[in-house]
């Protein structure tokens, strides 16, 4: 059966929209998980007693909100119970009664649903749950699975081969066949758990390359709960990938393209829950640690292309373009890079010791598609918000001129 364009983009706008869900359940799940085991040290959940009965592990709220506020997590008692309310929603906490439906300020008892198995265990939070156990078991065992390797051209850290990772969740009891087993590694990777290094390849029982997109120990802050998915791009010139001030002698202070003089394909870091730091009302400035010495710098709102082009002349047969695919993996700033314009936007920007240029990114090329999503026909604020709201590592596809 062959598809038409139209339906191809509807069937990648939907894959889209599901991998975008089932991330957001994975972080409310995560977040959730790690605030019940936080409580649970600090001894805020614990049995308690009302009128002569005895309810098992649970916190009462007024006493929550205090300390989400006392630890940071929330501002003020309003965010606290918007952020409670979302777990709430979720079906991550309960009135021990189930009596209210909203969270509120009050000496009422509240209970995580895993601490009294009540937790809906559908086929999505399966997965996630089973993803998260074998993650700290794998980083809690001593093996070698999880090295730097060379694929297709690149060097990747902690990789996993997936014959070796089929052969290892076989010895761990995982799954009881190879077939059974593969079938998990597939499921981890529709669920965004895992990917293939350079997301060309669906899991597969073999020697390709793969390695964990979502870090489950990652210590998530509350708040990102109330703004997950929803981070806005404000009306500036320029898109908020941080960029750092080049190093130079002469006090330069413009951002250059480069290409690096050993090929990387692919540049790993941590990339922080914020990525850009004090906003002005023309761009975005740097704030990477290890630039404390030098001034914040703005980036050149001027536009860089020399002519604007067109969706149709960049798609032509035997135009005067070709096109390069990257694999950008954020670090501790961002990407490092910029985008502007419309339809199709282009690369303003490239910071010279970030990640995209370490990948190979340059100056004036024009942005085809984003993680698999074609983004010809949008403008720089729909391909940035995009980036922003989508997983720490992005692939893009990109049209340079000859």
């Amino acid at each position: 059966m062959v598809l038409e364009g139209r339906e191809m983009d509807g069937i990648g706008n939907t894959m889209q929209k599901k991998a975008a869900e089932l991330e957001r359940l994975a972080e409310v799940l995560v977040t959730g998980e790690q605030l019940r085991l936080r409580l649970h040290e600090g001894k805020v959940i614990k049995d308690r007693r009302h009128h002569l009965r005895t309810y098992p592990n649970c916190f009462v709220a007024k006493e929550l909100i205090d300390w989400l506020i006392e630890h940071k997590e929330a501002s003020d008692r309003d965010t606290a119970i918007k952020i409670m309310q979302k777990l709430l929603d979720q079906s991550i906490v309960h009135h021990v009664c189930d009596e209210h439906r909203e969270f509120k300020d009050l000496k009422l008892f509240y209970r995580f649903r895993k601490d009294d198995g009540t937790f809906p265990l559908d086929s999505e939070a399966k997965v996630f749950m089973r993803g998260q156990r074998i993650y700290e078991k794998l980083m809690n065992t001593e093996n070698n699975l999880l090295q730097t390797r060379e694929e297709e051209g690149g060097t990747f850290e902690r990789t996993l081969v997936a014959s070796e990772f089929i052969d290892w969740l076989l010895q761990e009891g995982e799954m009881a066949t190879r077939e059974e087993t593969e079938q998990l590694g597939r499921r981890l990777l529709e669920h965004g758990i895992i990917q293939h290094v350079a997301n060309k390849h669906h899991f597969v029982d073999g020697p390709l390359l793969y390695q964990f997109r979502m870090n489950f120990r990652r210590r998530r802050r509350l708040i990102e709960l109330l703004h997950e998915r929803g981070r806005s791009i404000p009306e500036s010139h320029d898109s908020p990938f941080c960029l750092r001030k080049q190093n130079s002698d002469g006090g330069n202070t413009s951002f250059l393209s480069v290409s690096p003089t050993k090929e990387i394909k692919v540049a790993v870091g941590v990339r922080r829950s914020s990525m850009s730091s004090s906003c002005g009302s023309s761009g975005y400035y740097s704030s990477s640690p290890t630039l404390s010495s030098s001034p914040p710098v703005l980036c050149n709102p001027k536009s860089v292309l020399k002519r604007q082009v067109s969706p149709e002349e960049l798609q032509t047969p035997g135009g005067p373009f070709i096109k390069k695919t990257f694999t950008i993996i954020g670090d501790a700033v961002g990407w490092g890079f910029v985008v502007r314009g419309s339809k199709p936007c282009h690369i303003q920007a490239v910071d010279p010791g970030g990640p995209a240029a370490a990948a190979g990114m340059k100056v004036c090329q024009f942005v085809v598609s984003v993680n698999g999503l074609n983004v010809l026909s949008h403008d720089y604020r729909t391909v940035s918000n995009l980036i922003l709201t989508g997983p720490r590592t992005i692939v893009m596809e990109v049209m340079e001129e000859v």
